[in-house]
């Protein structure tokens, strides 16, 4: 597991004053920018200069408490399943001062030749990251 931690910002929640839903999508990317933070050059250099990109193929949400403006929330990141060209992630999005848990968000990624836009098999470096955090 790897685990994120994020102000809620302002912006982030709406007239309830409470996070708006499309932001936890937007916190799942971020937890996964941080997920990728062991490889050389981390997430950006895979994408920018490697060309290899991890697009979404499916993403579920389940939302059990609200988060709030001044709130930190604690992300914690996992590989749910692992196959030869495509994982699943699981974000458990918590309220860090409590540990309750607010959402929990699956995000089905395919390993991605950016230029042809053609699924590849997983680069060796990408695949032990995702393995080393199999749940």
């Amino acid at each position: 597991m790897i685990s994120y931690e994020r102000p809620i910002r302002f912006e982030e929640v709406d007239a309830a004053r409470i996070v708006f839903f499309g932001r936890y999508l937007f916190y799942a990317h971020e937890a996964m920018e941080n997920f990728f933070a062991g490889l050389e050059g981390g997430y950006a250099r895979l994408i920018l200069e490697r060309g290899v990109g991890l697009p979404a193929v499916d993403v579920r949400s389940e939302f059990t408490a609200p988060a709030r403006y001044g709130d930190r929330l604690l992300i914690e990141t996992t590989t749910a399943r692992l196959g030869n060209r495509s994982a699943q992630l699981r974000y458990r999005m918590k309220r860090a001062t409590s540990g309750e848990l607010c959402a929990t968000v699956l995000h089905t990624v395919v390993t991605t030749h950016l230029a042809e836009m053609r699924s590849v098999d997983m680069p060796a470096d990408v695949r032990a990251i995702f393995a080393a955090h199999l749940e």
